[in-house]
């Protein structure tokens, strides 16, 4: 089980063009690291952006036309902004729910990382 203590997170929405990312509205991929190197991933969506999908598949026609709708690695989180994002995974951690809900990856490859040379 990671250490409550260590870890780092990046959240694919921090990358965004400024402007494109609305925390009351959105999902992002977020991976925690931990201090012994090991990944995790899971997928954040705020529960108003559960409807603006359902109300865009209606309208595409996927997922059944809005039928259902599914994300791996799914959290469901109020807003998705980088405090409460923090706060969910260090709360996941302390109540031993962490590697229950995000799915562990494999190492980096070194040679993809720049600060490795």
């Amino acid at each position: 089980m990671p250490q409550p203590r260590g870890h780092t997170l990046w959240i694919e929405a921090e990358e965004w063009a400024p402007g494109e990312w609305t925390p009351v509205d959105d999902n992002t991929d977020v991976i925690v690291t931990f201090a012994d190197a090991s990944r995790w991933v899971a997928t954040f969506l705020s529960y108003a952006n559960i409807q603006t999908l359902t109300e865009k598949n209606r309208r595409t026609g996927e997922c059944l036309a809005g039928a259902y709708f599914w994300a791996s690695d799914m959290i469901l989180i109020d807003e998705v902004s980088r405090p409460r994002i923090e706060e969910v995974v260090q709360h996941l951690i302390q109540e031993g729910e962490f590697e229950a809900i995000f799915t562990y990856l494999p190492p980096a490859d070194p040679s993809d990382n720049d600060e490795a040379n």
